[in-house]
């Protein structure tokens, strides 16, 4: 059996949920938020299916392109427009901080000139750096996508700066619980909760004296996929479903162990591991499936392998039983998963 053949296939991949709550956004706007989705290689049917998932070039895509139709770069969710070529300008001011702690401080003041509604101060603890949200007085708290949306701005830019995933302890928020918590978990942490007094999130305070790393020479390829790319990048690591992901990925699918040898490799009892992996909403299976899920959604929108080849790739004798479970997961057929222009034989797309 092969080997996961290349990180460039398990980028992860993005819940329709997050899509549809980014189009509603274009929407309310007054956009017609369904050519941005298809420019942005998503097409209609995948946004009827509640199960489907996009990759994280798709969704970086359709974030640049909804924010330059608005000439707002948080999509209308503040009474101030964050103008087309905002998040430049802070990259290039938090550029030329010496420290993480410099280019938070940076950060955080650039995102209080643009924005009316939304801000963020930042209380240092012993064991913690807490960016506190302040919302204008008198509003209701925003959505669980607005605060996402700062979150991922200047977080995204803090751990490029220092290069490195800055750990998220702990997340509090104002606004119900969203459809998508999981998801948001998946950018977060999993010690999240709603319905708050207050809304922050507390980092691990290493990043403070880390050295920023990045130059003007290193800009421009980080600038050609930020912000959107910042969804999957940056996603929390710590978690034991992370860690599981991490050593499968590391070996052929044919070597994957049953649920008591992974285990071993955990140095945990089966039990706790279940229960753990429970706790933050998954199943050892699950995982599995997942990961092949989301190797498989690349190989299509790659369109360089047939349909068939991509089944054997992920773990699958006959492409029959890949459409099924490719059905299971996604609720759509691979074929829907195919770019356009793909060339592909009949017998290769079969249903």
């Amino acid at each position: 059996m092969k080997t996961l053949r290349s990180a460039g296939h398990d980028r992860g991949t993005i819940s329709v949920s997050l899509v549809e709550e980014t189009l509603a956004l274009a929407r309310a706007s007054g956009l017609d938020a369904l050519p941005l989705a298809e420019a942005a290689g998503i097409a209609a049917p995948l946004l009827a299916s509640p199960r489907s998932r996009v990759s994280a070039a798709q969704y970086g895509a359709l974030w640049a392109s909804i924010a330059r139709a608005l000439d707002d770069e948080f999509f209308g969710q503040d009474s101030h427009r964050m103008k087309s070529g905002s998040f430049v300008a802070m990259t290039r001011a938090a550029l030329t901080a010496r420290t993480g702690g410099q280019a938070l401080a940076r950060a955080v003041s650039f995102m209080r000139l643009v924005l009316d509604d939304l801000a963020a101060q930042i209380e240092t603890g012993t064991d913690y750096v807490r960016l506190r949200f302040v919302e204008r007085e008198g509003r209701m708290p925003p959505a669980m996508f607005a605060y996402a949306t700062y979150f991922i701005l200047v977080y995204g830019l803090l751990c490029w700066l220092v290069g490195r995933r800055i750990p998220l302890l702990e997340a509090g928020f104002r606004c119900a619980e969203p459809p998508a918590a999981h998801e948001y978990r998946l950018m977060f942490c999993d010690q999240m909760s709603f319905d708050q007094a207050g809304s922050y999130v507390d980092l691990a305070p290493s990043f403070l004296d880390l050295p920023v790393i990045q130059t003007t020479q290193t800009v421009k390829a980080f600038l050609r996929d930020a912000p959107g790319s910042f969804i999957v990048k940056y996603r929390n690591p710590g978690s034991l479903a992370a860690r599981v992901r991490k050593m499968l990925r590391a070996l052929p699918m044919a070597n994957w162990p049953p649920a008591d040898r992974m285990a071993e490799r955990l140095n945990v009892a089966e039990a706790t591991m279940r229960r753990r992996l429970k706790q933050e909403g998954y199943t050892y299976q699950s995982i599995k499936d997942d990961l092949r899920r989301d190797i498989a959604i690349g190989e299509l929108q790659d369109g360089k392998r047939t349909i068939a080849e991509i089944a054997t790739s992920v773990g699958f004798a006959e492409p029959s039983a890949f459409h099924r479970a490719f059905r299971k997961w996604t609720g759509m057929r691979p074929t829907d998963y195919r770019p356009a222009q793909a060339d592909h034989t009949p017998h290769a797309e079969s249903d």
